[in-house]
């Protein structure tokens, strides 16, 4: 799609400095603008690149002073981060709003599909299961009996979704994600281990963003939850009957193990594993690569470590550690005086 500098002011309420009718069909980094591309300034260490840049079009501030000449139309706003932001929005929405039911794709006779869908090629929609109004399923998406996926929800190539799992309105999911795969639960035999049956679900409510290569396990009984407005980096594993609280983020490579708590408005760094049937308080934040053994109590701390510990006490520890060499050095130097002494 084109528009004009002159439409995109408009939207963005900004004032033109240069041609309002040059067209725009992409956009780029400042650093790397072309020809019929739009960029934005906001980071000081970036100026240089207004008087050196190929695009035709930058946002910049409205109180920002030219201390050179330019060869880009300019649009002055209040927030040229957040200006540029909504311009990505607007693209996204425009590059994924994808309609229309694929003659590849199927869906079961007595599947309830909502109205203005996208289901591309290969796509599954089993038995009983139940599709909101404009949602996006992506080729070679399954989804199992008796599912249930709310309005406006994205679901990318090859998501998996075993039966009877529920997931809300305004979700996003990414490629290669399984929502309701087993969960991990043997029970120890004279000739091996049996595997419990796992009937439980999932759930995952509104708002909610899963990033690609996850694994969300159904629970042995009742339902593994993801609470409104969770957002999962990629390749997360969260075991059966876990609960992941409101407005919680996970990093890249989290393991939550099974039947374990966390609170709302939690942040978990990369890597970071929590052992089963714990209770992380809301607001704690880990950090990268850390092991939690025990329950968080007290709302709002912040861990680091494995085994991980309050922040401010495994720093303390940590500059210790860092000097445990010397300290050995000066023990071993006392013990050979004192054993002179004697």
């Amino acid at each position: 799609m084109e528009f004009s500098a002159q439409q995109i002011a408009d939207l963005l309420k900004g004032t033109i400095e240069g041609n309002p009718q040059i067209k725009i069909s992409k956009l780029s980094k400042i650093e790397e603008g072309v020809p019929g591309s739009i960029s934005f300034l906001a980071n000081p260490l970036y100026t240089q690149y207004l008087y050196t840049t190929n695009a035709s079009l930058v946002i910049i501030d409205k109180n920002y002073e030219l201390i050179g000449p330019v060869t880009t139309t300019l649009i002055r706003v209040d927030n040229p981060g957040g200006a540029f932001a909504l311009l990505l929005e607007m693209y996204n929405q425009v590059k994924l709003n994808k309609t229309g039911i694929s003659k590849q794709a199927y869906i079961a006779e007595n599947a309830i599909v909502g109205t203005n869908i996208y289901a591309g090629e290969f796509s599954v929609i089993s038995e009983g299961a139940k599709i909101g109004n404009n949602v996006k399923i992506y080729p070679q998406v399954f989804i199992g009996e008796n599912v249930s996926i709310g309005d406006n929800t994205t679901l990318f190539a090859g998501v998996k979704i075993y039966s009877d799992s529920i997931i809300g309105k305004n979700c996003i999911i990414h490629s290669g994600t399984v929502i309701g795969s087993d969960g991990f639960r043997f029970a120890p035999e004279n000739e091996g281990n049996k595997k419990i049956p796992q009937i439980g679900n999932v759930v995952i409510e509104d708002d909610v963003e899963i990033g690609a290569n996850c694994a969300i396990d159904r629970a042995t009984l009742g339902s593994t939850i993801l609470r409104k407005g969770v957002k999962f980096d990629n390749l997360i594993h969260i075991a059966h009957n876990v609960e992941v609280g409101e407005n919680s983020y996970l990093a890249a490579c989290n393991v939550i193990a099974g039947s374990t708590k966390i609170g709302k408005n939690c942040m978990f760094s990369g890597q970071v594993g929590i052992v089963g049937h714990l209770h992380i308080a809301d607001n704690t934040i880990i950090s990268a690569q850390s092991g939690i053994s025990k329950s968080i109590t007290k709302k709002g701390e912040i861990y680091m470590g494995s085994p991980a510990f309050e922040a401010g006490k495994y720093r303390k520890a940590y500059i210790h550690f860092r000097n445990l060499d010397a300290l050995a050095q000066r023990i071993d130097k006392l013990e050979k005086a004192a054993k002179q002494v004697q």
